[in-house]
């Protein structure tokens, strides 16, 4: 992923309003992030923890999401795997859940995906973040095509957010 400054971030955002995309509070320290190992940038609200933003580039343009998770309820608390990139990290996984694009997202209408809590889905595949002990199940393809496969996924639902 190229780096991105927070006013490209900001007019990503394909599910709400200008308003809204313009009190998001994108990360300060986007001149840090390994930009290089991303496939997405994502991060929570540190002010409203149910709430999560992923920016990615999506049919050839910078694309922005808001997203939403209820905290798991005492009884839900088992590891779970991310859609995305398919694996299981000790950090947890949250079905996060998206208004989609448009009128039918201003009609209230929204699509869900489990993902990494932690948004962290490219470092995991890359092994350069330690997602836990069995955290991924033994594959025999690359670290190339884990990482096609998560952008296909991440497509996939931001084909839905899109509809």
């Amino acid at each position: 992923m190229r780096p991105m400054t927070d006013r490209e971030i900001r007019g990503a955002f394909v599910n709400c309003s200008k308003g809204a995309a313009k009190r998001i509070p994108v990360p300060r320290d986007l001149d840090d992030r390994p930009w290089d190992d991303l496939d997405f940038l994502g991060w929570r609200d540190a002010g409203a923890p149910d709430r999560a933003y992923l920016v990615t580039r999506y049919e050839g343009r910078d694309r922005a999401i808001v997203l939403r998770s209820a905290p798991p309820a005492a009884w839900q608390v088992r590891r779970s795997m991310c859609s995305v990139c398919l694996t299981a990290p000790s950090a947890g996984v949250s079905l996060m859940v998206a208004p989609r694009a448009g009128r039918a997202g201003q009609d209230g209408n929204s699509v869900g995906t489990y993902l990494c809590a932690d948004l962290n889905c490219s470092l995991y595949i890359r092994g350069l973040k330690d997602a836990g002990p069995s955290a991924r199940l033994p594959e025999v393809i690359t670290v190339e095509e884990r990482i096609a496969r998560a952008v296909a996924n991440l497509e996939s639902f931001l084909a839905r957010v899109h509809r």
